[in-house]
């Protein structure tokens, strides 16, 4: 075992670590950790509010930064730049691993330690998440009734808005399909996007082209298996919430009026993508 001498000699002998920061940005300065690590305030006294707290600020930086690497994607296929798309969205896939993950923690409280502090939450839910509807929004659900909760805040609402009428990553990747030759009927091209997508054959039989045809379509068909991963791992992030749910509360209703565990089990059976999970029935 390191003697405190010898922790102290070896760090002497690190000669160029630096260590006067009088005039200098340090750790703490470039992560803004002062204002990061200074924004739980828990409303008890209980010791399992902190880490309610810290679960849920884990959750929303890592959908910051899903919401980041979507953007960037969705824009690099309308530009057909499929391969820069290819990084960023097998970076959302791992993301999508440590937001599962997180829920594995929160599933160490107890109903009896929730409920001494669940009252203090009133109506705030993670139903109000608004990065949670930006992410859906990308991956193309829309619904138009949940932006409404956001009308406090006028800047907050017409960024939901403006998402909710833009393009999903689905409708980009649609649309990338024509542009490659491939027959998808012009009602779908020219859809409304503010509507979550329905099935429709057209693009069905294009991604089975598609898989059909992997050495010709190679990019298209890469672009298929990663917005795949992704949702598959959506599937998994739900399951995990709602499991971790009914552990906690049961089946009692969510604190933002939600149905809790019936509605989460609800949107289990949502599908982003779903001509790319019906073609592996027919390959």
């Amino acid at each position: 075992m390191m003697t405190n001498k010898n922790k102290h000699e070896a760090f002497k002998n690190e000669k160029s670590i630096h260590t006067d920061f009088k005039e200098k940005m340090t750790y703490s300065d470039y992560l803004g950790l002062d204002t990061l690590l200074a924004s739980h305030h828990p409303l008890s006294d209980h010791h399992d509010e902190m880490l309610f707290i810290s679960v849920h600020h884990v959750s929303e930086i890592w959908m910051k930064q899903i919401l980041h690497e979507m953007n960037s994607a969705i824009h690099d296929i309308q530009a057909d730049n499929l391969r820069e798309a290819f990084k960023k969205l097998a970076r959302v896939s791992q993301i999508q691993m440590q937001l599962k993950n997180v829920w594995d923690v929160l599933a160490t409280l107890t109903p009896s330690e929730y409920i001494e502090f669940r009252d203090k939450l009133g109506n705030a839910s993670g139903f109000q998440s608004y990065q949670n509807r930006l992410i859906e929004f990308a991956l193309g659900y829309k619904t138009d009734y949940v932006i409404k909760i956001y009308e406090k805040n006028p800047e907050l609402h017409e960024r939901l808005k403006a998402a909710y009428e833009a393009p999903s990553i689905y409708d980009v990747a649609i649309q990338a399909l024509a542009r490659a030759g491939l027959s998808i009927d012009q009602e779908v091209l020219d859809r409304d996007v503010s509507e979550t997508h329905q099935k429709n054959e057209s693009v069905k039989e294009a991604w089975k082209t598609v898989y059909k045809n992997v050495d010709q379509y190679w990019e298209l068909y890469e672009l298929a298996e990663e917005l795949v991963d992704i949702e598959d791992q959506f599937q998994q992030w739900r399951f995990r919430h709602m499991k971790t749910v009914e552990r906690i509360i049961g089946f009692k209703m969510g604190t933002g009026g939600s149905g809790g565990v019936s509605y989460l089990k609800k949107v289990l059976d949502q599908y982003f993508f779903p001509e790319l999970w019906q073609l592996r029935t027919e390959i």
